[in-house]
């Protein structure tokens, strides 16, 4: 049997086209990797009857989770929804088999050069931006450069993940979401590594398993908490408040240099998706969809399942979430994991002259030193939208409301 192909280029929706080239080339069956959000899924479904009433297939593989749809059952054959239970399961199913790789070199090697011109960013939809690209290497040999990278720092990453300033996270998800990354492969690499920064890594390979999980079995989650009760949540949802904390302006200097990282780069530290997502639900009172939206328009790796999972995290209405009562300080999370304030300089440059002192809560300095540093608070930095203890009872009310519960809780 001898490999051939070669690349055909069509521009359109793939609902359309799929079932018209396979006709133009005769195939018997098209062969797909799964993609596991609604959307993609309604695609599929109408390719495939559209196939079929051709007298073709459509065939799908598994290949962008380790484990996916019901490979991974509680003993009374239902979804998990529950974190370390999964995570608890999916190692011991976890064999050997299921990380292996599947070289395509001999396939591609084969493969014909393309005589069609390859699309426009304009004709697929994009166009260029003033993005910072954080220097990211691109394709598969930047994924492998990053990988390779990675690997002589993964057994300190439970140590220097929380951290932003520091380069303590891997920098792959782009290419894990795109492909140009295998998951076999980086779970593989985890797999002879017994440290505690190489589980940890692991285990948030496996959270994106569980979340890709939680969107197949449950799909409502797309538009609503996965507890339905919690669509009752009654957010003030001000749109002022909102515009700010997009653009970086809410005057808690670690959540603005957040959202700065994210609007210039298209990429934002994970301990920071966290402070920045529990500030706009649990200080600012804005539903939690807004800002899932948000990221989903300005994130490079953006994931639906992640993305959506770390939201209701974050909001208390998800399957495996944070517990309603115990709400992010915003100041506290500033001075644990950007001490010296490193991180907020890179990205506030307007309190670059500020000592770790006050450049976690620079409305504390007094007139005289807001003039010696050069920054006047409310003039050449907001001064905080909202006081966080007070926004804290409010949010114990919003919440206590819809549980039925009273009075206050510390955390």
């Amino acid at each position: 049997m001898t490999w051939g192909g070669g690349l055909h280029v069509l521009a359109g929706r793939a609902r359309n086209l799929i079932p018209v080239l396979a006709e133009q080339l005769g195939a018997e069956a098209v062969y797909v990797n799964q993609d596991y959000e609604p959307a993609a899924n309604e695609r599929d479904t109408e390719v495939r009857a559209s196939l079929e009433r051709s007298g073709r297939a459509l065939i799908c593989f598994k290949d962008h989770a380790i484990f996916e749809k019901d490979e991974i059952l509680t003993q009374s054959g239902r979804p998990f929804t529950v974190f370390t239970p999964y995570k608890n399961a999916w190692l011991q199913k976890l064999s050997p088999f299921f990380a292996e790789s599947y070289p395509v070199e001999v396939h591609r090697k084969a493969l014909a050069r393309s005589t069609s011109a390859l699309p426009s960013l304009e004709q697929l939809g994009f166009r260029p931006t003033n993005l910072e690209y954080m220097q990211l290497p691109t394709g598969m040999s930047g994924g492998k450069m990053l990988f390779q990278e990675f690997l002589q720092r993964m057994d300190s990453y439970h140590e220097t993940r929380n951290y932003p300033a520091v380069r303590g996270v891997s920098y792959l998800s782009v290419h894990l979401r795109f492909g140009t990354l295998s998951i076999r492969e980086l779970v593989r690499a985890c797999l002879p590594r017994r440290s505690a920064g190489a589980q940890a890594w692991l285990a948030e390979l496996i959270w994106r398993d569980f979340y890709l999980g939680i969107l197949h079995h449950f799909p409502h989650v797309v538009e609503h908490a996965f507890r339905p009760e919690y669509d009752a949540l009654r957010f003030t949802n001000s749109k002022a408040y909102f515009a700010a904390w997009c653009e970086g302006r809410t005057g808690y200097p670690l959540v603005d240099a957040a959202m700065r990282q994210l609007n210039q780069t298209g990429y934002m530290h994970n301990r920071l998706r966290m402070v920045a997502a529990s500030f706009l639900i649990k200080d600012l009172h804005v539903d939690w969809r807004w800002g899932e939206a948000y990221f989903a328009r300005k994130l490079n790796d953006f994931d639906l399942a992640a993305n959506n999972g770390g939201w209701q995290w974050c909001a208390s209405t998800g399957c495996d979430a944070q517990p309603w009562f115990r709400i992010f300080n915003p100041v506290t999370q500033s001075r644990t994991f950007d001490a010296q304030g490193d991180f907020i300089r890179m990205y506030v440059p307007e309190l670059v002259m500020l000592g770790p002192d006050f450049i976690h809560e620079p409305w504390r300095m007094s007139l005289a030193h807001q003039l010696a540093a050069g920054v006047r608070i409310g003039k050449d930095y907001p001064a905080p939208l909202v006081d966080h203890a007070q926004a804290r009872r409010q949010t114990l009310e919003i919440y206590g409301a819809l549980r039925g519960v009273r009075g206050d809780s510390t955390g």
